[in-house]
């Protein structure tokens, strides 16, 4: 119970829990054609989607997020009604972020500018994080100079090796995921369970599709 409220005492102490340092403003998403950056290795281009995602504000850029292709889809996390997306994998690489500047995680832990990679990854069942957000799904986020193996899944302790190189702390970073049901149009931005603004986007897996939704600008006012 302690560990618990430290927790909560600690996601409030952050303040803000977005993935921008802008105010939220007006939110809009529009296309963006795929990375051109130096910085993102060729295998990583060539596994990624032609068209991407923008989010931005009245203030400016707040992310871009493209996906991979031809992702392979597990079946669902079968009776987890804390699970939303398990058909993603444990550990799998999904796509690429873009932070266009210092930005902070969902947790509120600082990120610097630049592209990462995004791998799909539980909060953990243990005592210092149950109760912590209702559901489990995240996308960790890591160093694409350090995590460049996309075709294989990390195990935890890698992704947390990795995803802490992207926060400079003990904690990975990480951007929670929300739901996607009722969307009717990709990519689009709307509001999540919790009133934060969600990006809403369609996986296109190899043996179907996959509506997603991954929280990018809010804060998480919990009980």
């Amino acid at each position: 119970m302690i560990l618990f409220k430290r927790l909560i005492a600690a996601i409030f102490i952050a303040g803000m829990l977005s993935v921008s340092a802008l105010a939220q403003g007006n939110v809009k998403v529009e296309p963006v054609p795929a990375p051109v950056a130096t910085e993102v290795p060729k295998a990583m281009l060539d596994a990624l989607e032609p068209q991407g995602a923008r989010v931005a504000s009245d203030k400016g850029s707040v992310c871009e997020i493209w996906l991979r292709k031809g992702m392979e889809l597990g079946p669902p996390a079968s009776g987890l009604g804390d699970i939303m997306y398990g058909q993603l994998g444990d550990g799998n690489w999904i796509g690429v972020l873009h932070f266009p500047a210092a930005a902070a995680d969902f947790r509120g832990q600082a990120v610097k500018a630049g592209y990462y990679g995004l791998r799909y990854a539980k909060i953990p069942t243990d005592g210092a994080h149950m109760g912590a957000f209702p559901t489990r799904d995240t996308l960790a986020l890591t160093p694409i100079a350090d995590d460049s193996a996309i075709d294989q899944p990390l195990g935890p302790a890698d992704l947390r090796k990795f995803s802490r190189l992207a926060s400079g702390t003990p904690h990975p970073a990480f951007l929670v995921m929300s739901s996607a049901e009722g969307s009717t149009s990709f990519p689009s931005v709307g509001q999540d369970d919790h009133g934060n603004t969600a990006l809403r986007l369609k996986v296109q897996g190899k043996n179907g599709e996959l509506p997603i939704g991954i929280t990018v600008l809010g804060k998480w006012a919990g009980e």
